[in-house]
């Protein structure tokens, strides 16, 4: 049929032209909106800037056609063969393009925006630049395609193959890439944050520079990958392979590397502050200067780790091995001004083979308190200033305070390794004479600190009370924040609990407090921490109806109830 033929029978309302033969036709501009080409043969046909949209070309042969800037959006192009076709900033938004053959086709700046293109197959695909917003590409053979600048934003690629794929700089925040093969991909400066990667292959991927804040990527293979400078801030790496990964200079605080494997990886000045390292495999691993700032380390493995260097101000080693590790010197604590690593340890030499390992064994930062009743915090006060006295340059940190039955545990960070069994019995040891002369002599401190001194035969005036009043009402509130917001619900709930019960034997109310402070800083603690939500929500099952009903457990269910609404 001849275009021209072909055309005239379209302006007369004629929709059906199943398996006609136009290959080669020059149709640039024209308006075929709605009509059904099925099985067509449209061999480097001139379609360019024509208006196809909710055309059916299913089965069409459009090889080396000309479609830029086409408008195809709704368009079925299921089974078509598009193998060297031109869709240059065509506009294919919810359009089928399921199974189809796109080989060598090029689709730069292309908007695909919901289109599906399930099953495809192709090979050295074009997409740079195009947008690729909620569309479906599961199972889709896409390798070596190009999606350099593309935007992917929430696509769902579970099972498509991205073998040496281009993603350099490509935004795939929130995609769904469950089992996608990325073998040897490029994603230079990706943005992949939220993006679910569980059981991805990215061996020897590039990700330098990525953002895979809060990804997923629990199981996958990033084993010899590069991730240099790339951040991983919470992130989930359970279980994930990462042997002789290069991840140097990355930023992985708070990130999840449980039952991770990173045996040989690089993590040469790496930050893994507050980073959970439960049953990780790092043996022979490089963190030389690294940056393991509250990071937690549980039965990790360590054999051969170069330590040399690292930030260890405040971690948490349970149940780890540290006598093999290869350590000249750490830094026990970090100067936030100036960001750089501070308090050499050991100082002025290096450690022997093996010192750190015994150290640890012996000394740590932290110093563990157990007292029979709740301290009084004045005499706590003044025995803790005591010991530091006592020991060159030493300063305590109060990490926290709770209360559980008859044991009252505090827990300090030193600014430097101590023994801290031998500091826990010293305070234990001052504490009592501390505590009797503070109480005998009460009147006397609070003069020299010019604070107001009711006298013995008058009452105090309404002014004096409510001072006291705000003074201990603004103590409280700080105590109160700072435990909501570094204890697990099952404990905070008790300890927060007596001081409301305190605030209340001082004649101060706490509504206000329950509503505006408790409340808040649990919904703004829950949003930023998943693990915490999961935790609140557990409470709320398992809780004792005397615990949910007291002045704290209202605060939590009426914090839960806020958090239902985001």
């Amino acid at each position: 049929m001849q275009t021209q033929e072909f055309l005239q029978r379209y302006q007369q309302g004629e929709r059906n032209f199943g398996h006609i033969d136009l290959s080669g036709a020059s149709l640039s501009g024209v308006n075929l909106r709605e009509i059904d080409l099925t099985g067509a043969n449209l061999t480097g046909a001139n379609l360019s800037w024509s208006f196809l949209s909710n055309a059916k070309l299913i089965g069409a042969c459009l090889r080396r056609a000309d479609l830029r800037s086409a408008g195809l959006a709704g368009a079925n192009l299921s089974g078509a063969n598009l193998s060297g076709a031109n869709l240059a900033k065509a506009d294919l938004r919810l359009a089928c393009l399921e199974a189809a053959e796109l080989n060598w086709a090029a689709f730069p700046e292309a908007d695909l925006g919901g289109a599906n293109l399930q099953r495809v197959k192709s090979d050295q695909i074009n997409f740079a630049g195009a947008k690729l917003d909620g569309a479906k590409l599961m199972a889709a053979e896409l390798m070596e395609a190009n999606f350099n600048r593309a935007s992917l934003v929430g696509a769902n690629l579970t099972g498509a193959n991205l073998r040496e794929a281009h993603l350099v700089e490509a935004n795939l925040r929130s995609a769904i890439l469950l089992g996608v093969n990325l073998i040897e991909a490029d994603l230079n400066g990706a943005q992949m944050r939220s993006a679910n990667l569980t059981g991805a292959d990215l061996h020897r991927a590039v990700l330098a520079g990525a953002d895979l804040t809060e990804a997923v990527l629990d199981n996958a293979d990033l084993s010899r990958a590069n991730l240099a400078g790339s951040y991983l801030l919470k992130a989930s790496f359970k279980k994930a392979l990462l042997l002789r990964a290069n991840l140097q200079g990355v930023y992985l605080l708070r990130a999840d590397l449980s039952e991770a494997n990173l045996r040989s990886a690089d993590l040469r000045k790496a930050d893994l502050s507050g980073a959970y390292l439960m049953d990780a495999m790092l043996a022979e691993a490089d963190l030389r200067e690294a940056c393991l700032i509250e990071c937690r380390l549980i039965r990790t493995n360590l054999e051969g780790a170069q330590l040399t260097g690292c930030c260890i101000q405040n971690w948490q080693v349970q149940d780890v091995d540290l006598s093999r590790v290869d350590c000249s010197y750490v830094f026990t604590q970090f100067d936030y001004t100036a960001k750089v690593a501070a308090t050499r340890f050991p100082v002025e030499r290096n450690f022997e083979s093996g010192e750190l390992g015994r150290q640890h064994q012996e000394d740590s930062s932290i110093v563990k308190v157990c007292f029979d009743e709740s301290p009084n915090w004045e005499a706590l006060v003044f025995t803790l200033r005591r010991v530091e006295l006592e020991s060159h340059e030493l300063k305590f940190n109060v990490q926290f305070f709770e209360s559980a039955g008859e044991q009252n545990l505090l827990r300090l960070s030193a600014n430097r390794l101590v023994n801290g069994k031998i500091l826990g019995d010293r305070i234990l040891e001052l504490y009592p004479d501390m505590l009797e002369k503070v109480l005998g002599k009460d009147a006397e401190i609070l003069s020299l600190l010019d604070l107001a001194v009711p006298s013995n035969n008058a009452e105090p005036s309404q002014k004096e009370v409510l001072l006291r009043r705000q003074e201990i009402y603004q103590r409280m509130v700080r105590q109160i924040s700072f435990i909501l917001m570094s204890q697990t619900p099952d404990k905070f709930s008790e300890s927060v609990q007596r001081l409301l019960d305190y605030l209340k034997q001082q004649g101060i109310p706490t509504e206000q407090i329950q509503k505006k402070v408790i409340s808040q800083a649990i919904v703004q603690r829950a949003k930023q921490d998943p693990v915490f939500r999961e935790q609140l929500l557990t409470w709320e099952k398992t809780a004792s109806d005397r615990v949910r009903g007291s002045m704290m457990g209202e605060a939590v269910r009426y914090a839960i109830a806020l958090l239902s609404d985001y």
